[in-house]
């Protein structure tokens, strides 16, 4: 397959190195003269200097037979121009585009762009899978009160998953008037079942939360 990769900072360069190790044809376009004798010292003479959004350096690189265009730059605006002249200059069949600011995916998905990356958001994806959701989200606490509004979202591996609210041994100070359920609110009764994805509303006593916290974790039904 040939590949062009308009970019070649860090993450250019070791997206090439990758490509090239899977045995395809691949081209570095980059403007830097720093950065192209870099790449060209390690991986050999898969680079062009030049502006990747010059149409004539795109058809310098054989950008016209290429089956798929990686725009990696810094700079998003760049990156949204090089993915559509590939797609409607040069009929590229698939043109991916790194984002930088996560803002701007809708623009590139309204242009018809197949493919985009966000850093931001693999980088939050990540974090999601370190971190532990927790089980409770406090929406509004009324300290003189002593209540708490909190949101518990079901998981798919929760134990809760297929159980009656009834079934759950809720404290009687423990109130759970809204289940949000696919985008909408659903009043749940004792006979109500959860399931996966629904986003319990719950009003307690905040010396109550911890319990509500377990039941809603899976702890008290494991004992």
């Amino acid at each position: 397959m040939y590949i062009i990769i308009v970019g070649g900072g860090k993450v250019g360069y070791y997206l090439a190195k990758t490509l090239l190790h899977e045995e395809n044809e691949v081209l570095i376009i980059e403007r830097d003269k720093r950065k192209c004798d870099l790449i060209a010292t390690d991986l050999g003479g898969i680079v062009l200097r030049g502006d990747g959004t010059d149409s004539i350096v795109m058809e310098e690189a054989g950008m016209e037979r290429a089956e798929l265009a990686i725009a990696v730059t810094g700079d998003d605006e760049d990156n949204l121009m090089i993915c559509l002249m590939a797609k409607k200059k040069f009929n590229v069949k698939r043109a991916v585009a790194r984002i930088n600011n996560p803002k701007n995916q809708h623009i590139f998905k309204l242009l018809g762009i197949d493919s985009t990356v966000s850093v931001t958001d693999l980088i939050l994806a990540q974090i999601e899978r370190e971190i532990p959701a927790q089980s409770l989200v406090h929406l509004l606490t009324l300290r003189e009160a002593g209540v708490s509004f909190v949101e518990a979202k079901v998981p798919a591996d929760s134990i809760v998953v297929g159980k009656r609210l009834r079934d759950l041994h809720i404290p009687d100070d423990c109130v759970i008037p809204l289940i949000i359920r696919q985008g909408k609110g659903v009043v749940p009764y004792g006979d109500t079942t959860l399931i996966t994805g629904d986003e319990v509303i719950a009003v307690t006593t905040i010396a109550k939360e911890d319990v509500l916290e377990r039941i809603f974790s899976g702890e008290t039904q494991k004992r």
